[in-house]
């Protein structure tokens, strides 16, 4: 009830302050009200988050929300993560974030002189967040949500957190990704407070860090959520092209042009129009992602969307949506003569106009994700993972090309041929590095372009960091990000296009070679947490690697679960993901099936079922007059090598199947039979058959009995540390610009 209490308090605070903040630009004297409004908001946004934080450690299982995601045997660690694990602790981990911010960008703002309008603004972002808080809220007791329960009752025990999410990465990438959510709100609310002012220019000093910082913050966010998918959750890659990752990848996509926009109109004073557009965008992007994944829309298409649904958070996204969208681009629209907009370049060989067509081309790559991300909105069908790589490959070939011509050119650009000297070397470097690759085998057109044309923007951006490095080292960070995205697609290429997978049945103890290593399962192992390992041995080259792929029952959801393992090398990852164990065939089981008059053989035996033999065994049974339970007898005739014998095993049968089974021997007591199951056929033509399990067949004959074995996918994965390696160069190189940023605008 408290928390409920807060969080209704922080959205009337919050719909005051924004009022009073509209006031005050025409009267300032107002302002105190309205700083006081927000300042009641921001703390009891941080004061509801603490407090759900403190009920989850305490475990009261009285709210509804700790009952579904929290247990008591969850470690700390974990039960932290229960904060943002369901769909009301995403809200508010995303609303404590904005209140956050929110301190730094009142600040800031009130320094700059544009308090009045950014403020309203951000106030109404921080209300509507809190009013999405107030209607979903995390303090709803249990007895409310469900109403079957009586009024006060307690459980002992939450549900836990499925296990899919009881990982490290749970702590960090879900927190990371909602301060990128968090942040790309304030180039929103300061392109709308320039607009409003007739500012359009200032405001691009002002949001540049703080869209580097989103961008570096999101796109952080994206690779731990790859990273986790890769390694731990069994998907089968760190990236699917699934609805919730591509919903998150658009908004990001935008933010990355709005840097580059921004800059060009920092450089020229061009795309002043575009940059409102982009700062906007982005923050609606934000809001769809959100009404996406948290509406439930594509529980039915993304294996990691929300399933929960409910009318009220779905109607107010929406609403959410439509507000930010007509307050943005009427606001752009109303402005839309006003901006003394200076001519466009006609020369194509510049950095502007280089730097233009680029980001054109990402915008479309943007769109093109944009409608199929979209799709199961307006249909029952999801796109596949190939429609993307289809359409999306020629767009990176012209990007990456586009890419190494932007870092080469200036801004005004004076001596072409000076321009297209300095591509040889790199040009010729690639050529070279591309051939080599086609004599050993590259043929695939798309994947040759591709390579090209990144390893040429990836030679360009080392000798631009050089440069850098020696000259104006304060500026690398353009060049290492750069870097990055040239070695991305590198690794994008060889890991998807030249991966192989193989099923693998891997018997105990028994060596099978695959893609060139040698792969033992040498049996299970418990984990810590009570799962159970499988022990792989990979030797290659006389070097071991064990690799542990876990597969367990869960009883969360009731089903098998998944956690993959590898081994990475520098030129390529050996994958394994667990499919299913075949347990070892006990060494007392060989079951045949008998049909009256049919002789079976098995080993040195041949089994004949002549008949039944009813009347010896069931006259107790008839006599006690227990209709429920009869005891069968079933004549065998066994040929050895050596005789033939007849023994007759016994099996007392009740409706609850087969009890008391009196092994029938043969005179050497080395083999027994058993009558295990009777299938009385349903007319004359089908004839009753019968199930018998043979002891000791294995110790007479020598046969060989299927170990224990563990079926699994195994995959080699080339170049995958090209990956990770140029999504660090990325986002350090984007945090490197932000803070030399920051520096020069003394924020």
């Amino acid at each position: 009830m408290l928390g409920s209490i807060i969080i209704w308090i922080a959205f009337i605070a919050a719909l005051i302050s924004a009022c009073f903040y509209f006031i005050s630009v025409k009267n300032k004297k107002i302002l105190l009200h309205a700083r006081i409004g927000l300042a009641i908001c921001v703390i009891g946004i941080i004061s509801a988050s603490a407090l759900l934080m403190l009920y989850i450690f305490q475990h009261l299982f009285e709210y509804r929300y700790i009952t579904d995601y929290s247990s008591r045997d969850l470690p700390a660690a974990l039960l932290a993560t229960v904060f943002w694990a369901g769909q009301e602790g995403s809200f508010l981990l995303w609303a404590f974030f904005a209140a956050v911010i929110g301190i730094v960008l009142q600040r800031f703002t009130r320094r700059s002189g544009m308090e009045s309008e950014a403020m309203m603004v951000y106030s109404f972002i921080l209300a509507f967040l809190s009013l999405l808080l107030a209607v979903k809220s995390p303090f709803q007791y249990i007895w409310e949500a469900y109403t079957d329960l009586p009024i006060g009752f307690i459980p002992q025990d939450g549900r836990g957190l499925n296990p899919l999410l009881q990982n490290f990465w749970m702590i960090i990438h879900p927190p990371v990704l909602f301060l990128g959510f968090a942040s790309l709100s304030v180039p929103f609310v300061l392109a709308v407070a320039a607009l409003w002012r007739e500012k359009y220019n200032e405001w691009i000093n002002s949001a540049l860090p703080c869209v580097l910082f989103g961008a570096a913050s999101l796109g952080a966010g994206l690779i731990f959520g790859g990273y986790w998918a890769y390694g731990v959750l069994g998907w089968g890659g760190w990236w699917g092209w699934d609805p919730v990752e591509n919903s998150s990848l658009i908004p990001w996509i935008v933010a990355v042009v709005l840097i580059h926009t921004m800059l060009i109109q920092k450089s020229t004073g061009r795309l002043v129009r575009t940059n409102f557009i982009l700062a906007v965008s982005a923050f609606l992007l934000i809001i769809y992602s959100t009404f996406l994944t948290r509406s439930g829309i594509l529980s039915d298409v993304s294996v990691h969307s929300f399933f929960e649904t409910g009318s009220s958070t779905y109607l107010l996204l929406i609403v959410w949506l439509l507000l930010i969208a007509a307050g943005g681009f009427g606001m752009i629209i109303l402005r839309w003569k006003k901006p003394n907009i200076q001519p466009s370049s006609v020369d194509l060989i510049t950095r502007e106009s280089i730097l233009s067509v680029a980001m054109v081309v990402l915008g479309v790559c943007a769109a093109i994700i944009l409608f199929g991300t979209s799709k199961p909105l307006i249909s029952n069908s999801v796109v596949e993972p190939a429609f993307y790589d289809r359409t999306i490959l020629p767009l990176a070939v012209l990007m990456t090309l586009l890419l190494g011509f932007g870092l080469r050119a200036k801004w005004n650009q004076e001596d072409k041929k000076l321009f297209f000297k300095s591509l040889i070397i790199p040009g010729v470097l690639a050529g070279l590095i591309m051939t080599i690759l086609i004599f050993f085998g590259l043929h695939d057109v798309s994947a040759i372009l591709l390579i090209l044309t990144s390893l040429f923007a990836s030679f360009i951006s080392a000798g631009q960091g050089f440069r850098l490095l020696k000259e104006r080292p304060l500026l690398i960070g353009s060049a290492i990000a750069h870097a990055g995205l040239s070695v991305l697609f590198i690794g994008i290429i060889a890991s998807g296009r030249f991966g192989r997978t193989q099923s693998a049945v891997l018997p105990l103890n028994q060596t099978q070679r695959i893609f060139g290593y040698d792969l033992t399962y040498n049996g299970t192992s418990p984990a810590q947490d009570g799962k159970t390992k499988f022990i792989v041995h990979a030797d290659q080259n006389g070097k071991r690697r064990i690799l542990e792929p876990v597969m367990f029952e869960s009883a969360y959801n009731n089903s098998l679960m998944r956690n993959p393992d590898y081994v990475s090398y520098w030129t390529e990852d050996l994958y394994i993901e667990p499919v299913s164990i075949k347990p070892k065939q006990k060494e007392d089981q060989n079951v045949v099936d008998l049909r009256k008059g049919a002789a079976v053989t098995r080993g040195p035996l041949t089994i004949t079922f002549q008949k039944f033999d009813l009347s010896s065994y069931n006259k107790g049974e008839m006599m006690k007059g227990r209709a429920d339970e009869i005891t069968i007898g079933v004549v065998l005739e066994i040929k050895t090598e050596t005789d033939s014998q007849i023994v007759v095993p016994v099996t007392k049968f009740t409706s609850k199947g087969a009890q008391e089974m009196r092994t029938a021997y043969l005179q050497d007591n080395s083999i027994g039979f058993q009558l295990t199951a009777i299938n009385i056929g349903a007319d004359k033509r089908k004839k009753t058959q019968i199930n018998i399990n043979i002891i000791g067949l294995g110790e007479v004959n020598g046969i060989n009995r299927r170990p224990e074995t563990l079926i699994a996918e195994v995959s080699v994965k080339p170049f995958m540390n090209f990956i990770w390696i140029a999504a660090a160069l990325m986002i350090s190189g984007l945090i490197m610009v932000m803070m030399r940023r920051l520096m020069l605008n003394n924020i």
